[in-house]
């Protein structure tokens, strides 16, 4: 078992489990442990982790961080834990700030078993940072990010090259995260710099809030286009590819003759139904028709397998899913809430195949 199949299985647990794990050491033997040991470490060799690590800090003695890794003898990251109900915050990584400089580890992982936060030393040596290089959420990850997560496993741990990629890594998400603030509501700075750019006249409040409309549009515009352009390269370079007929698929995501536009949110919607469902039926019988009013999602590219609907052209969002032919309409605040309709989605394949 390969370790996207591993975290998979956790983040299954995660899901079934729910908020019924509401302490520290539950989240912990429930979470945590499974992930240390899908790391290639056993948790229950101390020469590997050590558990309620003990190590002086000043005038403080006697204080524990919940975990330290070690490799070759020498302590590689430090963990510590919250419960899993808990949202973290850059409180709860005080100990780990503590213990970094007395100790060889040049990474400190914060989580609660759902978000793990991956600090280091990027900005000055034996201080660990405020800010994370790598965030991973269980409920919530691309299969990159596992490339990532697999720079600490145990049989591929390497200390300069997890040093080499994290300041790229940080500040990288950290420009995608203020890039994505700005799209969704662009601050003023922003949109009185491309203003200046095109209009010479004074920039008043009203002509502000024009502009405001301007640079959102122009953006999701250029994005879309982007995105078309992408499936476009990738469609000419493989035109003779045993693996045309999935290129052709991710292109007609994107944008049809007929006018319909399928969104950023509508392909991430729809990845995220096919993770879900990985586990139940081979991916690749789950297809996507968009329409004007909703985006599809269907079992064989079959009209009468609706699995579930995706309703994301309001400022409302809402996902359809198909019991017996039967409708049920609910509404969700993010994305990530698609989740927690798994075994809906799971019971509505079982159906359609149990007919066959």
């Amino acid at each position: 078992m390969d370790l996207l199949d591993k975290i998979q299985d956790i983040a299954n647990k995660v899901k079934k489990l729910g908020e019924s794990l509401q302490t520290e050491e539950a989240t912990k033997n429930a979470l945590i442990m499974p992930f240390i040991s899908a790391l290639g470490y056993d948790v229950f060799d101390p020469s590997e982790v050590i558990p309620e690590f003990v190590a002086d800090v000043g005038i403080k003695k006697g204080e524990k961080v919940d975990y330290a890794v070690k490799k070759d003898d020498k302590v590689i990251f430090l963990i510590e834990c919250k419960r899993s109900i808990a949202s973290l915050s850059n409180n709860h990584a005080s100990q780990l700030h503590r213990y970094f400089h007395v100790t060889s580890a040049r990474f400190g992982i914060l989580t609660n078993g759902i978000e793990y936060r991956f600090y280091s030393d990027l900005e000055q040596p034996n201080k660990m940072d405020e800010k994370p290089f790598f965030i991973f959420n269980m409920l919530n990850y691309k299969e990159h990010q596992i490339n990532e997560l697999k720079k600490f496993s145990k049989t591929t741990f390497s200390l300069d090259e997890i040093v080499n990629t994290a300041s790229k890594l940080k500040y990288v998400n950290a420009i995608k995260h203020i890039l994505n603030e700005e799209l969704e509501e662009p601050s003023e700075s922003f949109v009185k710099f491309f203003a200046s750019q095109i209009y010479s006249g004074r920039i008043t409040q009203t002509r502000a809030d024009q502009f405001t409309k301007i640079v959102k549009n122009a953006f999701s515009q250029f994005i879309k286009s982007k995105i078309s352009e992408s499936f476009e390269t990738a469609l000419s370079k493989n035109e003779e590819n045993e693996n045309q007929e999935n290129i052709d698929e991710e292109i007609n995501l994107v944008e049809k003759e007929d006018g319909i536009v399928t969104t950023e949110e509508e392909i991430e919607g729809y990845h995220i139904i096919k993770a879900v469902l990985r586990n139940d039926v081979d991916v690749k019988r789950i297809a996507m028709r968009d329409t004007k009013s909703y985006c599809g999602i269907l079992l064989d590219d079959n009209n009468r397998k609706p699995i579930c609907r995706l309703q994301f052209n309001s400022s409302n969002h809402y996902i359809s899913i198909f019991s017996n032919k039967v409708e049920e309409k609910i509404p969700i605040e993010k994305l990530e809430d698609i989740y927690k309709y798994s075994e809906k989605l799971k019971n509505t394949v079982k159906e359609y195949d149990s007919k066959k």
